[in-house]
């Protein structure tokens, strides 16, 4: 009878490994994913960077799309949004430039490793959006209410949208433009001559 490949094998019961073993296997799933690329990810070369079998990855995670979506649900790679609050809108974006700036690179890098492939799967593309997109998107959002709260921008200004789309965008597309990363100086130009204009705001 013909043995089933690890891919295609009923799920297994799966054995107990310690927290910080689990998250040795996630970092080398995220540093794989921007040296190579989804593509170039296998089981095998996590099992080599971490030092243990492809049996005991597959136990864990019957598939690659299973392993790179826990990875990237436990990575902690979120540049830290929460907290800004200047008093004004002006203030917090230039705290989000700066915030942004300093942790510019590591997710860039993950999001064109995980594009293409994230289109083909809706599980992958969901757990890239909660890993490094949703909860900037939410804190930026929370920031321009507040500045609309407190009359810096005007309730119907069309551009009060675009904010999270503007900022984060800037922050993603300028490597694949320029083949330079979206640093403290860019953004803080760019809020300057896009977003605060936009807004009505006097930097």
């Amino acid at each position: 009878m013909a043995t089933q490949s690890p891919e295609t094998a009923a799920p297994q019961r799966r054995s107990k490994i310690t927290p910080e073993r689990e998250q040795e296997f996630y970092r080398a799933v995220l540093d794989l994913l921007q040296e190579g690329g989804y593509e170039a990810l296998t089981i095998e070369a996590v099992a080599a960077r971490t030092r243990s079998s492809r049996s005991t990855l597959y136990r864990q995670w019957n598939t690659k799309p299973q392993l790179v979506v826990a990875a990237l649900r436990s990575c902690n790679r979120r540049f830290a949004l929460e907290g800004i609050d200047t008093g004004s809108l002006v203030g917090d974006l230039r705290a989000v430039a700066e915030a942004a700036g300093e942790a510019c690179g590591g997710d860039t890098a993950l999001v064109y490793a995980l594009g293409h492939a994230a289109l083909q799967n809706p599980d992958l593309l969901q757990a890239l959006r909660a890993a490094l997109i949703e909860h900037e998107v939410k804190a930026i959002q929370a920031m321009v209410r507040r500045g609309v709260e407190r009359g810096e921008v005007a309730t119907d200004n069309p551009a009060v949208e675009f904010v999270p789309t503007q900022l984060i965008g800037a922050m993603r597309v300028r490597p694949l433009l320029e083949s330079k990363l979206a640093d403290r100086e860019y953004l803080t130009r760019f809020l300057e001559a896009s977003v605060f204009p936009a807004l009505g705001l006097t930097p």
